[in-house]
């Protein structure tokens, strides 16, 4: 199994900058997916970037060139940069990853405990 931690989280300005970082651990054959979801109060838990197979990322339009998503492979890490922060940013940012335990065996979800993430004046 998988287990993932957070950080970095915290209060922020509007306008400014958040890093969060999320490491894997674990007993874990094979991570093919990482990523990072949020979910604000009242609302459904929505994806905010992903990293999948080969490098490939993807982005919720919301944050396109405000957060940008990176990943260091040696470490089972990946980081979330975000930059010019809204409030509507504000919501607990969640750690995903895709894995599987042994060949051939199935995929699954397996997810962080979560951060939170507030931006206010």
């Amino acid at each position: 199994q998988v287990q993932l931690v957070e950080s970095g989280g915290g209060l922020v300005q509007p306008g400014g900058s958040l890093r969060l970082s999320c490491a894997a651990s674990g007993s874990f054959f094979s991570i093919n997916a990482m990523g990072w979801y949020r979910q604000a109060p009242g609302k459904e838990r929505e994806l905010v970037a992903k990293f999948i197979t080969r490098g490939t990322t993807t982005y919720a339009d919301s944050v396109k060139g405000r957060f940008t998503i990176a990943r260091d492979i040696a470490k089972n890490t990946v980081y979330l940069q975000m930059n010019s922060l809204k409030p509507e940013d504000t919501a607990v940012y969640y750690c995903n990853a895709v894995a599987n335990m042994a060949p051939y065996r199935p995929m699954n979800n397996y997810w962080g405990q979560g951060t939170q993430v507030t931006v206010s004046s």
